[in-house]
């Protein structure tokens, strides 16, 4: 019972190749005037500064990156107060008196720096045109 279905399937998959190979290729080609007239058309209008500056938009970009990498990192590490059995009975200790800031607070603060230069290299970005 194995080989008959075997042998259709042989069969079946001849028959396949054999229609594939009735199909004639066919090749388009295109006028030389349509193909000057296609490589001269602009397919995106570029700003001032992408055509003459194209390195100051491409740094743009990469510190936009940058900037959105380490913003995810940043965020990643950083741990809230209220975590654990601490948080919840005794909460936080706001303070008038500001001693020297500690690591969770150089990091919040090192974090609003890179969040707000990623927006500003956001509106740049959004200004030239990439």
């Amino acid at each position: 019972m194995i080989s008959i279905f075997g042998g259709a399937l042989l069969a079946a998959a001849d028959a396949a190749g054999a229609a594939k190979a009735a199909v004639p290729k066919v090749t388009a080609t295109l006028n030389p005037d349509v193909l000057r007239q296609l490589g001269a058309f602009q397919f995106h209008n570029k700003t001032p500064l992408q055509t003459n500056a194209p390195w100051l938009t491409h740094t743009f970009a990469a510190l936009f990156l940058v900037l959105a990498v380490g913003l995810v990192l940043l965020l990643a590490v950083q741990t809230t107060k209220q975590e654990g059995l601490s948080g919840t009975l005794g909460g936080r200790v706001e303070s008038n008196y500001r001693p020297r800031l500690g690591f969770d607070q150089q990091l919040a603060r090192l974090t609003s720096y890179v969040a707000l230069g990623m927006v500003f290299f956001a509106v740049v970005l959004s200004i030239t045109g990439i």
